[in-house]
């Protein structure tokens, strides 16, 4: 190992490396492409560290100036990258690194201009490396090495595309390493792709997954999930908590709950902003908060000192999001506890993922009120500040104190103290119906019976079980196990069952169909066999095979066989001998209006009704009446305002006429001398107001 890193690590307090940093710091394996899987909380930062360090340095100890970068190490969120930078920081702290980081949220010009600076390691996000090299910001010209962390969660989040974009520019001299939890099809194929003869390097603890973790599954009524979540804090008041919740509706719910309480607690999740989120971590760091609550943001990767306790407010959606979640705690040897928080309407959820995570949780109730007082007596008690001795700078209130109280005020003094520096716990309601699953009893002795009719017939073990309950009167506790063969069912039975089995049978021995039932000596052979498993059907892994070709397709039925060979134009093309004779034309002469010796068609008049609008010039059936002159001539309004300018007296008035004159101008004796004359009438009446 190179003398700096040895020295970092001395200094850090490592004794011993984890087994996927004695795996991967192999000196056979100093130039080899690697897949390394291993369990979260194995110390795989400091392992890639440790692998890169004779690819980057040789036989060196120190770097040469920063110019291009040297290495790039990939993680899936900026929390991730950030906390690899800052472990490799201190591991390369002796050798003169220099190192730079791209990551989404933060100012692209500060990375820009760091990256100009030189660099020798940057670590990044995939997004945002990507838009640098699309810039021409960074130079991967001289990348020696890359890794990639947590390469399973990159796929899942929708970065292929990005990796294999980044991948394809780097050099193909380059050495790759792939650090995952798991190693899935899509991974084993990109390492097939982007690795040369890759080595896998699968380590294991020598014991169970998360051995140092204690799962606990509580049942809690529907409406007390919240309320279980402030007994789980008060109960164990670990130095620091998660709290994992799936949206980020619910960790600002489950943020504002916990901080109206007194806790001191961060909010972590997507919506936030890098400085934000950066700002939570290191106030968890600092001692400033102890409770986070988190989106499955923070299920990766994320290394909090002193996290003995996580907490599933909502279940996850598999069981892989679990064990990462649970990962934050029970790190680097220290025990850890993760509490799933479990009402009637996930129950069954629960049980789910715990079984395709291959854990055993402990069914256990929610702390109760009276739990979390009686946990916060024995803490009380067991402080040690009753204990240590008492200081110079103590003595003089101490003898304040003994003088004026008594022993029952100073105690009670404490309890009051205590009962402000924490919140009350919350009543829970109890959980009626079943909590934990059931374990099933031992069997028992036994007998078998075979039953004719099988696999070939049809038999299924949904149809078969209610057959033999009814013909034999016992119930489905009495059938052990049900095996169905080809042409043959074998039946196991209670041995205690088996008596009042065979008497409602009768000497027929026949049950529901005809089917017959026959008493057997020992095991059978297809019962002693273990029941069948079928594996799911494997994905075609399609690869980059040439997609078929349509253009021969084989003709299918009637209608395709007698297709034409070429669809006809859509354009009509014009047949002159085809074509239909045009229409005759008029060729009478023209009617003479003044030829008094034919009869020639009436004019049309005004009155006449048409198609359309009426015919003649005027839209009045008769000569217009005297009122409707003085409406035209604005002598009378109608209350409408006309819609254009209008003339008043044969003389414009420069805007729209508002109204006639007045009605005593228009009634003058001489416009009724007039009218009078003209046969029109004396005095019209008053103009109507509009």
């Amino acid at each position: 190992m190179i003398t700096p890193l040895q020295t970092a690590l001395t200094a850090r307090g490592y004794t011993d490396l984890t087994p996927v940093q004695t795996a991967v710091t192999d000196p056979a394996l100093t130039a080899a492409d690697l897949l390394v899987s291993a369990q979260t909380g194995s110390g795989k930062t400091v392992g890639f560290g440790l692998a890169l360090g004779p690819t980057l340095l040789g036989d060196e100890d120190l770097f040469q100036m920063a110019d291009a970068p040297l290495a790039l190490v990939i993680a899936p969120t900026r929390e991730l990258a950030m906390q690899v930078k800052r472990e490799l920081g201190w591991l390369y702290g002796e050798t003169g690194v220099v190192m730079a980081s791209c990551v989404g949220g933060m100012d692209m010009r500060d990375e820009r201009r760091a990256l100009g600076r030189g660099a020798h390691i940057v670590v990044a996000t995939p997004g945002r490396l990507r838009d640098h090299i699309m810039r021409g910001s960074i130079d991967l010209t001289a990348i020696r090495g890359v890794v990639l962390d947590e390469a399973d969660e990159m796929l899942d989040l929708g970065f292929r595309e990005d990796l294999e974009f980044i991948l394809g520019e780097c050099p193909d001299t380059r050495r790759t390493l792939m650090f995952s939890a798991t190693v899935p099809a899509q991974i084993a194929r990109l390492a097939k792709t982007y690795q040369k003869d890759a080595v896998r390097v699968e380590t294991t603890s020598g014991q169970k997954q998360h051995a140092d973790i204690t799962y606990q599954a509580m049942m809690v009524a529907n409406h007390d999930a919240e309320n279980a979540i402030i007994n789980i804090l008060r109960f164990h008041e670990a130095p620091n908590a998660i709290v994992f919740c799936n949206t980020r509706a619910m960790v600002n719910r489950v943020t504002t709950r916990l901080s109206n309480r007194g806790f001191p607690v961060v909010a972590l999740s997507g919506e936030l902003t890098q400085s934000e989120r950066t700002n939570a971590l290191q106030a968890m760091r600092d001692g400033r908060a102890r409770v986070c609550v988190a989106t499955d943001v923070a299920a990766r990767g994320i290394d909090l000192p002193n996290l003995d306790l996580v907490v599933h407010a909502e279940l996850p959606s598999n069981h892989e999001t679990l064990l990462h979640r649970s990962g934050r705690t029970g790190r680097a040897g220290r025990k850890g506890t993760s509490a799933l928080i479990v009402t009637a309407k996930v129950r069954s959820k629960a049980m789910r993922i715990l079984k395709g995570a291959k854990l055993e949780a402990e069914w256990v109730d929610a702390p109760s009120a009276e739990a979390v007082r009686a946990q916060d007596e024995i803490r009380l008690m067991d402080d040690p500040m009753w204990t240590d001795a008492i200081t110079e700078g103590e003595a003089d209130m101490v003898a304040k104190f003994t003088e004026r109280f008594t022993p029952e005020q100073l105690a009670a003094a404490v309890l009051r103290i205590h009962g402000l520096r924490h919140s009350a716990p919350e009543h829970l309601s109890a959980v009626t119906g079943e909590k934990a699953p059931k374990a099933r009893a031992p069997f028992g002795p036994s007998t078998w019976f075979s039953v004719t009719g099988g696999r070939d017939q049809g038999v299924e073990v949904r149809r078969l079980l209610p057959i033999i309950c009814n013909a034999g009167d016992i119930t489905k506790d009495d059938i052990g196990a049900i095996r169905i063969v080809g042409d043959m069912s074998y039946v196991e039975l209670k041995t205690e069952a088996v008596d009042g089995f065979l008497k409602n049978l009768g000497a027929a021995m026949q049950v529901e169909g005809g089917a017959k039932v026959t008493r057997l000596d020992g095991i059978p052979d297809a019962a002693s066999q273990p029941k069948p498993r079928f594996e799911p059907k494997p994905k075609r892994d399609y690869g980059d095979k040439p997609k078929r070709s349509y253009d021969d397709k084989p003709k299918r039925g009637f209608a395709d066989a007698h297709k034409p060979a070429t669809k006809p134009s859509p354009k009509k093309v014009w047949d002159s001998a085809a074509a239909p004779a045009p229409k005759p034309r008029n060729d009478a002469a023209p009617i003479d209006w003044n030829d008094t010796s034919t009869p020639k068609p009436r004019k049309p008049k005004p009155g006449d009704k048409t198609k359309g609008k009426p015919a003649g010039k005027s839209r009045f059936s008769k000569a217009p009446s005297t009122m409707d002159k003085a409406v035209r001539d604005g002598a009378v309004s109608t209350g409408k305002k006309p819609r254009h300018k209008t003339t008043q007296k044969g003389k414009p008035t420069g805007k729209p006429t508002t109204g006639a004159p007045k009605v005593g101008k228009y009634n003058s004796k001489k416009n009724q001398a007039r009218r009078a004359a003209a046969g029109q009438g004396g005095a019209q009446p008053p103009r109507r107001k509009p």
